[in-house]
C-alpha cells in the first residue's frame, strides 16, 4: 500500500478506471451489438434511435455506428440530454431537457419525441437508448396535472429520502413518458432497448422511470409509498386527484406485463454499476493494493450510516486493503437544509467516524462519488476524506457537526479542501465508493 499521502492520488485513480469502464459509448457498443447479431433484422428495414439520458449522446454515436456496421436503414431519431450543443447529424435531432427537476426544456423535449413517435409506424424497429437522468429530461405530466405540479413533486421527492426505485416508482406514474408510455406511443414498432443502470438491481422499470417496461406498481402501491415517506400530506392536489381517480377506476392505471403496447418489445439489455466496480477492483490490483474487497451488495439507505458503517468496514479491515462498494444512497433533507449530496453527506459522516478514532486510530482515505460527475444540485461529483478532515473543518472555523445534521456538506468539505472535482463525464452508472487503510 502507497504511504498515506499518496492514498487520495491513488484512490482518485480508482474512480477514474471505474468511470472510464463505464463509459456509455463502449456499454451500448457491446449491448446493443449483441442484441442486434441475436437477433438480426432485415437491412433495409427503418430504423429510428431514440437516446434519453445523460449519456445520450454518448449511446446516440455508437448506436448510429453499431447500425452503418450491419448496414441498417436509420430513418432518423432524437437525443434528449443534458445539453443542445452538438450539431445534429445523420438525421437525429438534438435537444435538451432540464436537471434534476424537470422544466419548461423538459416539457419541449417530450413534445418533440411525441413528434417523432407519430413517424414510427409498424414495420419499424424503435432503438431506445436509456441513461440516468431520463426522468427529468423528458419530464412532462400526463393529462390533468400541470408541469408545476409536476416539478414540486420531483423535488419533494428528492428530498424525502427514498431511494431511488421507489421514488421512481412514484415520478413515472404522473410522467406522460414513464411506465410503459413510451412504448405504447411506438407500437405495433418493434422496440430494443438498451438500459445503462444508475438503480440498484437493475430493474427495467426504475431505470429512466420505464419508459419501455411495465409497470408492476399500482395507484395503491403509490399512496403507501408516499405514506410511508411521510409526505402523502405535501404532495399537490392535482397528483393527489389522479391518485384517487386511477385507484376509483374513472383513470386508467399504467401498463401492465401482457398489455398489447408490449408485444412487440424485446427483451431489454443492461449494463450499471458491477461493471465500473469491477473495472475499480482491477485498478486497485493494478496499484499494488495487497487486498481488495469487492462488495457487489447495492449500496442504498441512509447516506450518513453509510458513510459511518464504511469508515468503520476500512478501520477494521486488515492494512493494506482496498474496499470498493457502489450503489446509491439517499437523503432526508430537514426542514432548514443547506447544500451538498449524497456523496458529500457520506464523506462529512465517514469524516466524523474516523476522527472520532482518536490519534492512533489506522490511516484511513475514503472516496464517494457520482459517476456522472454531479453530485446533487452541486458542480462537484462528491468527496474524499480522511482522519484529519473533520478537524481540518474546525481549523478552518466551522462547525462540522451542524454541517453534517443539516446536510450542509457542501462548505464544509470545500473548506477542507475534501471536493472531488470531475467535471460530466457523460455517463451515469450511479456511485462509486473507495475506502483504502494503510
Amino acid at each position: 500500500m502507497p504511504a498515506l499521502e499518496d492514498l487520495a492520488a491513488v484512490a482518485r485513480g480508482i474512480l477514474a478506471a471505474a468511470v472510464s469502464a463505464a463509459h456509455p459509448g463502449a456499454m451500448t457498443a457491446a449491448l446493443l451489438g449483441r442484441a442486434l447479431d441475436d437477433d438480426p433484422l432485415p437491412p433495409r428495414r427503418p430504423h429510428w434511435i431514440i437516446a434519453l439520458g445523460k449519456a445520450a449522446p454518448a449511446m446516440a454515436r455508437e448506436a448510429l455506428a453499431q447500425c452503418a456496421l450491419r448496414d441498417l436503414n436509420v430513418q432518423g431519431g432524437i437525443i434528449v440530454g443534458t445539453s443542445s450543443d452538438d450539431v445534429p447529424a445523420d438525421g437525429l435531432v438534438r435537444v435538451a431537457g432540464d436537471h434534476p427537476v424537470p422544466g419548461a426544456a423538459s416539457a419541449a423535449a417530450a413534445d418533440r419525441l411525441a413528434a417523432l413517435c407519430d413517424e414510427v409506424t409498424d414495420g419499424c424497429m424503435a432503438i431506445v437508448l436509456v441513461s440516468g437522468g431520463t426522468s427529468s429530461l423528458i419530464g412532462a405530466p400526463v393529462a390533468g396535472i400541470t408541469p408545476e405540479d409536476l416539478a414540486r413533486l420531483h423535488l419533494l421527492l428528492l428530498g424525502s429520502g427514498l431511494d431511488i426505485g421507489r421514488m421512481n416508482a412514484v415520478r413515472k406514474r404522473f410522467s406522460r413518458w414513464g411506465a410503459g408510455r413510451l412504448a405504447a406511443a411506438l407500437a405495433p414498432a418493434e422496440v430494443q432497448s438498451v438500459l445503462l443502470s444508475d438503480v440498484p438491481g437493475d430493474d427495467p422499470a426504475a431505470i429512466g422511470s420505464g419508459p419501455c417496461a411495465p409497470d408492476p406498481t399500482t395507484a395503491t402501491d403509490v399512496e403507501k409509498i408516499l405514506r410511508d415517506a411521510g409526505i402523502a400530506h405535501r404532495i399537490p392536489l392535482s397528483v393527489a386527484s389522479h391518485l384517487g381517480a386511477v385507484r376509483a377506476g374513472s383513470l386508467p392505471e399504467t401498463p401492465k406485463a401482457g398489455s398489447p403496447v408490449f408485444a412487440h418489445v424485446r427483451r431489454p439489455v443492461i449494463g450499471g454499476n458491477r461493471g465500473a466496480l469491477a473495472a475499480a477492483a482491477r485498478q486497485a490490483t493494478l496499484l499494488g493494493i495487497r487486498r481488495v474487497l469487492l462488495d457487489e451488495r447495492p449500496l442504498v439507505g441512509d447516506a450518513a450510516d453509510a458513510g459511518r458503517a464504511l469508515a468503520r468496514a476500512a478501520l477494521d479491515a486488515e492494512p493494506g486493503t482496498c474496499i470498493v462498494r457502489g450503489g446509491e444512497t439517499t437523503i432526508a433533507l430537514p426542514a432548514v437544509h443547506g447544500v451538498g449530496g449524497r456523496n458529500q453527506q457520506l464523506a462529512l459522516a465517514a469524516a466524523r467516524f474516523l476522527a472520532d478514532g482518536g490519534s492512533g486510530a489506522p490511516r484511513v482515505v475514503l472516496l464517494a462519488a457520482g459517476t456522472d460527475g454531479r453530485d446533487g444540485p452541486t458542480d462537484t461529483a462528491g468527496a474524499i476524506v480522511t482522519n484529519s478532515t473533520w478537524e481540518a473543518i474546525r481549523s478552518a472555523g466551522l462547525d462540522p457537526e451542524g454541517h453534517l445534521e443539516r446536510c450542509d456538506a457542501y462548505p464544509a468539505l470545500a473548506a477542507a479542501g475534501a471536493l472531488v472535482r470531475t467535471a460530466a463525464t457523460g455517463t451515469n452508472v450511479a456511485d462509486i465508493v473507495i475506502a483504502l487503510r494503510a
